[in-house]
Formats: structure tokens, sequence, C-alpha cells
């Protein structure tokens, strides 16, 4: 992949992408590979840099379970076309290709067995094979679209018949995220969707902060539900409030001021298991003690049902207790923010774009890919797959 300066840089391109993510070097390789010439352009001394921050570094590329249903978008078909033709198994075997060897961790999901340095050298190398030439440290000073597109930038001005908008969400400014993206489709009259942060933890409520904040580092297996969406996961209790894959995942399907609940005895019938100990001269703690973290039931029972010998509740009491254990309701102060967000929900609105190329209705010649569209997956390499695809798509077509 070549890096290229303003001096000896033609300054006309077929394609120019903003953003060298997994979604922008995706478009980049398969618009390279039809005989395009290529420009990306990419603000950070690097490119892949969410790439190679993800999984822990070790990058959970994709999903080999990934289906349309695995996300959310203002239009639930949108996305369809786009992972239809671009399947997690196409970029599995171009891993495979590359000889990187992988691991499906949990439920799907497959890391790289020693770096996501690993996947960007990939990306890196089918750039180089395709002729892509890209500008780091290149910052964009202005879109303009007299005719082709016109970039101005720190490196100079080029100009493309068709430009690709690959710049991500908000989630991880620390790497240099912003609203750019965003910006830039107003500027053109594409509308974009309200945006918040997604896959996030959730901060404690000042009362449940206090009643639980000591549990930092304890993790309960249970299942989370919202607005018809229910996750089994493991959540788990932080110093600000719920972290964890399971409050993550639910975290995309409620907003500010909404509640999610969790059921703490997933396995179990709650009001079955209280009722057989009803005779019993032992505590609701200690009874509770035998499914959950002794530590966890002891603030439970402080915050919501005073611990005492079982044969001192009346049933009504019990099935009270039952139906909260197996549905506690939570409304949070808030999240963590996009510092802590994992994506962006929300973005370009998928009404204004083409499903199979992923061309603006509005504006011939431009493009939006990967985050910064308003498509959101679930957590556990779907946000990934949904980047090469939706790159994919647009690379056929730019």
């Amino acid at each position: 992949m070549s890096d290229t300066h303003s001096s000896n840089a033609p300054a006309n391109y077929d394609v120019i992408i903003l953003g060298a993510g997994a979604a922008g070097l995706m478009c980049a390789i398969e618009a390279g590979k039809r005989g395009r010439s290529v420009l990306v352009i990419e603000h950070n001394d690097r490119p892949g840099k969410k790439i190679l921050i993800s999984g822990g570094g070790r990058c959970n590329f994709t999903n080999i379970n990934a289906a349309p249903e695995n996300y959310l978008s203002g239009n639930p078909h949108f996305h369809k076309s786009a992972l239809a033709r671009y399947t997690p198994a196409a970029f599995i075997a171009l891993v495979e290709r590359h000889g990187i060897a992988h691991h499906e961790k949990k439920l799907g999901q497959l890391f790289c067995d020693i770096s996501s340095r690993e996947i960007v050298e990939l990306l890196q190398r089918e750039c180089d094979w395709a002729g892509v030439t890209l500008q780091l440290n290149c910052r964009v000073a202005e879109v303009t679209k007299p005719g082709a597109f016109r970039v101005a930038t720190n490196h100079g001005v080029f100009s493309s018949a068709s430009l690709v908008v690959a710049t991500g969400g908000l989630s991880f400014p620390k790497i240099g995220a912003t609203d750019f993206g965003y910006r830039l489709a107003r500027q053109f009259e594409v509308k974009v969707t309200t945006t918040r942060p997604g896959l996030v933890p959730v901060m404690f409520t000042p009362v449940e902060r206090q009643a639980f904040a000591e549990l930092s580092g304890i993790s309960l297996d249970v299942e989370v539900s919202a607005n018809e969406a229910v996750f089994r996961e493991n959540l788990l209790f932080t110093h600000r409030g719920l972290s964890g894959p399971a409050i993550l995942q639910i975290s995309n399907y409620f907003d500010a001021g909404e509640s999610f609940a969790a059921n703490l005895l997933p396995e179990l019938d709650a009001t079955a298991l209280l009722l057989a100990q009803r005779q019993s001269g032992k505590e609701l703690k200690t009874v509770l003690a035998q499914h959950l973290p002794a530590r966890f039931t002891q603030a439970w029972c402080e915050r919501f049902a005073e611990s005492k010998p079982m044969h001192r509740y009346s049933g009504e009491e019990l099935a009270a207790i039952a139906g909260r254990l197996q549905r506690w309701e939570i409304t949070p102060a808030d999240t963590e923010g996009y510092s802590k967000a994992e994506v962006t929900v929300g973005g370009v609105d998928t009404n204004e774009l083409s499903s199979k190329t992923m061309e603006s209705r509005r504006v011939p010649g431009l493009y939006f890919v990967g985050e910064v569209v308003d498509v959101t997956g679930w957590l556990g390499g779907y946000n990934f797959q949904w980047a090469w695809a939706s790159g994919h798509a647009a690379g056929q077509c730019a």
C-alpha cells in the first residue's frame, strides 16, 4: 500500500475513500481489484487503529452466525443484501488464505490466535496487490462537488468521480473518532438519524451505587431483556455501575431514561425454589447464596428484601421476592458514553442509501459504509462483519 505525498501525487482518482478502518480498506481492495485508481485518506498515523485495539488485541474479526436479525437499524431489511453477498465464510476464507491462525471463543466469535495486527497486515497486503494508494496523517479541510468530488486536505487537493465515507462513528474518541461522516452527510442533505453510544456499560443511580458499588468485580450469569430483545450472558458489577457482555448487548435496545430487566436465576423457577424452603430456619440470603455469589445476595437482600429466616415470610412475600429475582428492573442513571462504547447506534439514514451498493440516492457517486451507517450489530464480531460486507458492496460499484 503506497503512501503518497502531494508533491508527486496525481490529484485525480476514480475513487477516494475517507477512513482506513475495516470498511474503508475492504472497499478500497474491491475497487482496486476492479482496476479503479483508489486513494484512501486517513487522519491517523496508521491504518486500522480500531481493528488493532479490538477484542483485547486479538480482533474478534467476524461471527460465523452473523445474520440480519443480529443487527439493529431503522430499516430492518436494509442490511440483508450486503450481508448475503459477503458472508462470514468469505472473510474466513480470506483470513485462511493469508495463513492467520484463529479460534472460536464462544457463540461463533472468531479471534486471531496471535494479534489484531495480522488483520491490519492482511488488509494492507490486499491493498498493495490492488494498487491502492494510502495517505496517512491527512486531515480533510473541505469536501465540495462542483462536478467531480473535490477533497481539500493538508496534503493538497484530490478529486474523484466517487467518494466513499468510511469515517466510523463516535465511539473511541481517544483514537480520533469524530462526527465528520455525519457532518459530511448533512452537508450533502443526506439524512442522519439520532445517534447514541452502543454496546456500552451503564451507570447506577446514586441509590443503587451505594447498594452495589462494593460488588465491583463480581460476575453473574443472567438473562437480560428490553423492548423484546433478550440475551443470556454474564453481567459484571463495576465501581460505577454494570458492564459485561449481557449489559453491552442490551444497551443497544433501550434509550436514556428507559429500564431493562435482569433475571438473576435464569435456570430456575425462583418461586418454587423459595417456597420449597418455606419451613426452613435458614435465612433468605443463605438460601440464595446456594445459587448466587454470597456478597451479592447480602447486598441484594439489604437493598430489596430484609433477610430473615424463611419461615418468617408469608407466601405472598416470597412470591414478590421471587418476582424481583427473576425480573430485577434496572433504570440506569446514564451510560458510560462514547469513551467506553464499542459502537455508535444510529447514523446515516438507511432510507437514503441503496442497500445493494451503499450509494446515496440523492447524490450520485457518494457512498457510506461501516459504522457511519445506521446499522449496529451485536457484540461478538457482528460489527466487523457489517464493515466487511458494506465495504465490499460499495467497492463492487464505486
